[in-house]
């Protein structure tokens, strides 16, 4: 498994796992970001990513797109 840092604009990938502390993994998981989700990497700017999950655009610092495994 890869952090979705790794993956590259335009690409649709899977979610397989969202790591991290308890509150990190529940405010991920509120915003939409759960194992077998399909979400597209819009957007990545200094290790900050933009992506598209459920027809919704969300940024993420680096630090917490680390926490998302494909």
């Amino acid at each position: 498994m890869l952090p979705i840092t790794l993956s590259e604009t335009g690409e649709e990938i899977i979610v397989k796992k969202v790591g991290g502390l308890p509150d990190i993994k529940k405010h991920l998981e509120d915003m939409g970001f759960t194992a077998g989700t399909t979400i597209k990497i819009v957007s990545k700017n200094g290790g900050n990513v933009i992506v598209s999950v459920k027809d919704v655009r969300v940024a993420l610092s680096r630090e917490l797109a680390q926490k998302i495994m494909y």
